[in-house]
């Protein structure tokens, strides 16, 4: 059955387009995060350990959200890889060293990114698509990796 909430066909397609790519960015981040919580190695390795799970699974919370989001507007979610890779801004990540401050730098880094992206389709998903319910969401979305990218920063 057909959506019908208020926003047209059209509109709803092009803020679907920009949900996928956040989406798409988010599970590249958790993934890169989850190999941070596998692989991080030093003296501080359980605490970094325990910080990157918590950071993993907030992350976790954040795509299924996404993902509803997508359907609440009648569309489909990407959900492949591949998918996800050929959307994505950021990219993964290889090292010889598996330090926490170089994995919480690189993560930093794409939080960061992702909060630029957020802050750019805020007014345009509001004023342009006329879709207030996808901007207010994004917008708690920002938020939360704003506190993410503090707590990150913090450890530097």
């Amino acid at each position: 059955m057909k959506t019908n909430i208020g926003i047209s066909e059209k509109n709803s397609q092009l803020v679907v387009d920009q949900l996928a790519r956040i989406l798409a960015d988010e599970y590249v981040l958790y993934t890169k995060t989850r190999n941070a919580h596998w692989n991080v190695e030093g003296a501080d390795f359980y605490e970094k350990h325990k910080f990157f799970e918590m950071q993993y699974m907030q992350l976790e919370e954040f795509i299924d959200k996404i993902a509803e989001r997508i359907r609440t507007l009648g569309f489909y979610t990407p959900a492949t890889l591949a998918s996800f890779l050929s959307l994505t801004q950021l990219t993964e990540f290889s090292r010889e060293k598996n330090d926490s401050n170089g994995f919480i730098k690189e993560l930093l880094m794409d939080h960061e990114s992702i909060i630029f992206k957020l802050r750019e389709n805020i007014n345009s998903f509001a004023t342009d698509l006329h879709d207030l319910g996808s901007s207010d969401f994004i917008t708690g979305l920002m938020e939360d990796h704003e506190k993410m990218a503090w707590l990150l920063r913090s450890h530097l």
